[in-house]
């Protein structure tokens, strides 16, 4: 049975798991739980949001289960639970502060490499933070998910034509506010 599992597709796990076998939604976390996680943390605001957010999708999916339907991608479907949970939370709690997001440095590094690197980190997540949340969306999930522009549009709700319209214009904003701020640190 182990190597069905690893061979299955996400919806077979998914309709197997929908008809109680726990081992499906094993293989399926263990697919999509980096993936998905990943995903919530570039979208939340708050860093303390992403556990709990993470954790009401796949409880979600759970409470879901004796009901699905393969009707898109089970990727696509586990990731709109998490973003329309997201858009839940942040009408709940709208008008509180933005909390920071850290990033960890390479533990092999040394002193100065590991600084470089916070830096460098620390600049792209100021670019991406700053994108419009449609735009950050849409490359959040092509680049650290690794979707086509047909499951974003699904995910998101927006045409093919859009999603491609708001990749492209968040390219063009990232290009442009990285070589700013390049620059800016070429200047002291």
């Amino acid at each position: 049975m182990p190597d069905t599992l690893l061979t299955a597709t996400d919806e077979d796990l998914m309709l197997r798991y929908s008809a109680g076998d726990l081992p499906s939604f094993r293989e399926l976390y263990r697919r999509h739980s980096q993936g998905l996680y990943r995903f919530v943390a570039w979208r939340a605001p708050r860093r303390a949001w992403v556990d709990e957010i993470v954790q009401d999708a796949w409880a979600s999916l759970h409470a879901a289960r004796t009901g699905y339907q393969p009707q898109a991608a089970f990727r696509t479907y586990l990731y709109q639970i998490a973003r329309n949970r997201l858009i839940d939370l942040l009408r709940q709690r709208e008008g509180q502060e933005q909390g920071e997001a850290g990033e960890l440095a390479d533990e092999g590094a040394s002193p100065p490499q590991s600084l470089e690197q916070k830096q460098r980190h620390a600049l792209l997540h100021a670019a991406i933070a700053a994108l419009p949340v449609e735009q950050k969306e849409a490359l959040v999930l092509q680049q650290f998910s690794g979707m086509s522009i047909l499951e974003i549009a699904v995910v998101t709700g927006a045409e093919a034509e859009t999603v491609k319209s708001r990749l492209r214009y968040a390219m063009q904003k990232l290009r442009a506010g990285l070589d700013s701020a390049a620059g800016a640190g070429g200047q002291a």
